[in-house]
């Protein structure tokens, strides 16, 4: 097996020997370059050796052997071999941040309502998240950063890891059980009087100090299936860039509107309410339009039926050009981008049955029910057309007109 150094969270450098190899991959007799594990993205670095040297781009941990496999990009040196390896330190400072207040945050969740428990952990991008069992509400997840926010603030949290036999775990307020046999590492946050925030079985890279993880923000939460919900933070150096962002963005919208950045909430709010306003002005004057134009448009005779054909320069007013007829009239609209639409007030035109008749001539897609059907066409003439012609055909040859259970 290989012997895991990077227990030791702060060790960036070692010394290893080469003990296989296969591909582009090769495996130690000791590594600082934590795998991909428990839900935290692998380390990368670089290992040299004489006459050589190739980039760390991935690890994994062989359950069965123990073995450690680093993936590089060039070929490995053969079994044997000493080499010095480094790891990034800025990505493992940043898988730090990150796991470390996975810990914190899954504890505060517990704190508000012990049903908050974890089920599932990703931190292999600055979003983090944790799937929480018990179905959190806002308040909660509201509840456990505030608290999460002050501990940081007040508390000084040292990290230990002692390594305890499985016999041992019943001395230690577990946050979890753990399926670990044998040894079991110990990640525990603890205040300076050695009473512990949390502590749980893990053998990830963590901070030496919980205030090293913080800001823990909690960016959104979302249901992901029954009972779950999916909380996604992020933390650390991330965490302060993201906000910084976020803030910058704020202030340039802020100016543009001349308001503070703190009421700049106010004033978007002012805005949506003004534009829902504009947009009830603008759907009653193409309402409007559309029904002075279907009531301008001349009526046509088919047969014993009269028909107006009206053609709208936006597809907004569709809906009130075929809506609002008077009696015995049969209503035909056509709109920009090839919305069309067919009504009736009349007992023997089923306006669904006529647009799909029509439809199924011309090409396109659509239906409706007997006073009122809507659909799409490509070929807004040829379909403007089939109406027509459907309208003047004989009953006897076009029967569905007059059927609504032929709908």
């Amino acid at each position: 097996m290989t012997r895991p150094l990077f227990h030791d969270s702060t060790l960036m450098s070692f010394a290893a020997t080469v003990q296989a190899t296969e591909g582009q991959a090769l495996t130690l007799d000791a590594t600082a370059l934590y795998p991909e594990a428990g839900g935290q993205a692998a380390d990368t670095g670089l290992l040299r050796w004489p006459g050589g040297q190739a980039r760390v781009t991935g690890s994994r941990k062989d359950k069965t052997t123990g073995l450690i496999w680093h993936t590089l990009d060039a070929a490995p040196p053969p079994a044997g071999t000493t080499v010095h390896g480094e790891v990034d330190r800025d990505r493992r400072w940043r898988h730090m941040q990150r796991h470390s207040a996975e810990h914190l945050l899954a504890q505060a969740f517990t704190q508000v309502n012990p049903a908050f428990t974890v089920v599932a952990v990703s931190m292999t991008s600055p979003e983090c998240s944790i799937d929480l069992s018990g179905d959190p509400a806002e308040v909660h997840v509201r509840a456990a950063e505030t608290l999460l926010r002050q501990t940081l603030a007040r508390t000084e949290l040292t990290l230990r890891t002692p390594v305890v036999p499985e016999t041992d775990l019943h001395h230690y307020p577990l946050r979890r059980d753990t399926k670990v046999r044998g040894d079991v590492r110990l990640v525990i946050f603890e205040d300076d009087q050695g009473a512990p925030f949390d502590v749980s079985a893990c053998g990830g890279t963590h901070v030496p100090h919980a205030s090293m993880a913080a800001p823990v923000v909690i960016l959104r939460t979302e249901r992901i299936k029954g009972g779950v919900t999916r909380v996604t933070f992020m933390a650390g150096e991330e965490a302060s860039t993201y906000l910084s962002g976020v803030y910058a963005d704020a202030r340039r919208l802020a100016q543009d509107f001349s308001v503070p950045v703190e009421r700049l909430p106010q004033r978007v709010q002012a805005l949506s309410d003004d534009r829902a306003a504009l947009h009830q002005q603008l759907t009653a004057l193409h309402d409007t339009h559309a029904r002075a134009l279907r009531d301008a448009a001349p009526s046509e005779t088919h047969g014993a039926l009269a028909l107006r054909a009206v053609r709208l320069p936006d597809p907004a007013g569709l809906q009130a050009a075929l809506t609002g007829l008077p009696p015995q009239t049969v209503v035909v609209a056509l709109a920009e981008g090839g919305r069309c639409g067919v009504a009736s007030t009349h007992p023997d035109v089923n306006a669904g049955t006529l647009l799909r008749a029509a439809l199924a001539d011309a090409g396109g897609k659509g239906g409706g029910r007997p006073d009122l059907a809507q659909g799409s066409t490509t070929h807004p003439d040829a379909f403007l057309s089939a109406v027509r012609r459907h309208l003047s055909a004989p009953p006897s040859r076009d029967a569905c007109l007059d059927d609504p259970a032929s709908l």
